[in-house]
């Protein structure tokens, strides 16, 4: 919050006169979520800020280089069974990286101050998605729902072999809260389920690491 003040006192003295803000959906100053409540933080930090701005909440965004869609066909390449937390009904509305890209360029040249919710035109449950990722990748999958403690520790004894934090408990409960999903109409056009067919060859076939990619220096491993 200090380092992004910081940022828009500098930014004004420098002359700028409009903040494009990438946050996340459904950031809240509650303080169950302390990394929403991060983020709901620095929002207020922009709007206090006196300029102009667009800030933009994308939800989960997909390309080849993303991680969660293409660690999720990762697992389904190479194990039978995949677990999920709790019921899988909890929704996701995924945007494509093209399309976020997209509303940024759009976002950087309007005049009016915006909050704008960066999804996709297709909403799935989480289980929905992993059924969808296997079926496209060609692999029969057994979804296994496990009780949300129990797939936390899965996922850290999982992250431990792939020297990698595969998902936080902030994430999974923001994920099961249906925090992945705001309702609204779609800003992006490019639907996950098209998108999957004509990648099938290449989702999923090596993992994303998380940590390489921001502290290593690396953005995969076999």
């Amino acid at each position: 919050d200090q380092n992004t003040r910081a940022l828009i006192r500098a930014g004004k003295d420098a002359g700028v006169k409009r903040i494009v803000h990438i946050s996340i959906a459904n950031p809240s100053l509650q303080p169950s979520l302390g990394y929403y409540k991060g983020k709901a933080q620095l929002e207020q930090a922009v709007l206090d800020s006196g300029l102009s701005y667009a800030i933009l909440r994308p939800t989960v965004i997909f390309g080849l280089e993303d991680i969660l869609i293409n660690n999720i066909a990762w697992f389904i390449r190479r194990f039978p069974v995949f677990g999920i937390p709790g019921d899988g009904r909890y929704r996701i509305r995924p945007i494509y990286v093209e399309d976020m890209a997209q509303l940024i360029a759009d976002a950087v040249v309007q005049k009016t101050s915006t909050v704008l919710d960066a999804v996709g035109p297709e909403t799935f449950t989480f289980e929905e998605l992993v059924r969808l990722i296997a079926a496209h990748v060609g692999r029969p999958v057994r979804v296994v729902r496990l009780p949300m403690p129990l797939a936390y520790v899965f996922t850290r004894v999982t992250g431990w072999v792939v020297r990698d934090v595969v998902l936080t408990w902030e994430e999974y409960k923001g994920l099961m809260a249906n925090l992945l999903a705001p309702g609204g109409p779609s800003s992006g056009k490019t639907r996950l389920s098209q998108w999957l067919a004509e990648n099938r060859e290449r989702i999923g076939s090596h993992y994303a690491s998380e940590v390489a990619r921001h502290y290593a220096g690396s953005s995969s491993g076999d």
